[in-house]
């Protein structure tokens, strides 16, 4: 499991007001990881609200200090991108791009086929984005052929639910692995 982090209210990712408040958080987050066993981190800074209530705004070293920390705290974890946000658009300072130090980059747009605008391999972006409550079987399909022809890596689903959806997942397990989903109650 991957521990998501979302941009919490007003304060996010983009606005560290130093590299040693950007360290210092990514070693808590690494002895959070570590604490609870977890594969990882996923930044996902959509929900910040940046210059709200006295925070500051986003600036062009806080994300590239943060990753740059994190990865040196946790070289064999995952660290994995949700292309949204002030963060995403901020992954390169004064000659330092962060960018290979993530492992997977996803496509934050569910319903579309989107390649994140990151410059990792094909082998390690998900353009796929799968609300699994309300894209069309047709469209799921549809995303895991454009993801397998395409080599890409990953296949975003988001919103399982505790019921009976086999045929469903069917429609892109099929594609992507060639097996059908099995239901087990």
């Amino acid at each position: 499991s991957i521990f998501p982090l979302r941009g919490l209210t007003s304060p996010g990712f983009a606005n560290f007001p130093s590299q040693a408040a950007a360290s210092a958080f990514a070693k808590q987050l690494s002895d959070t990881v570590t604490k609870y066993g977890l594969d990882g981190i996923d930044f996902d800074d959509e929900y910040a609200d940046y210059g709200v209530n006295g925070t500051a705004q986003p600036n062009s070293y806080s994300f590239v200090y943060l990753v740059q920390a994190l990865r040196s705290y946790m070289p064999n974890k995952l660290i994995t991108l949700y292309d949204i946000g002030p963060s995403a658009t901020r992954l390169s300072y004064k000659g330092t791009n962060v960018t290979s130090m993530f492992n997977y980059a996803w496509n934050p747009w569910y319903g579309t086929f989107d390649v994140p605008k990151i410059a990792l391999p094909n082998s390690k972006l998900a353009p796929a984005a799968v609300d699994l409550g309300s894209t069309d079987a047709g469209t799921a399909a549809g995303m895991a052929q454009q993801t397998v022809k395409g080599g890409y890596g990953a296949y975003l689903t988001y919103n399982l639910t505790s019921t009976d959806i086999h045929d469903y997942l069917s429609s892109f397990t099929s594609v992507l692995y060639g097996k059908n989903a099995v239901y087990t109650g």
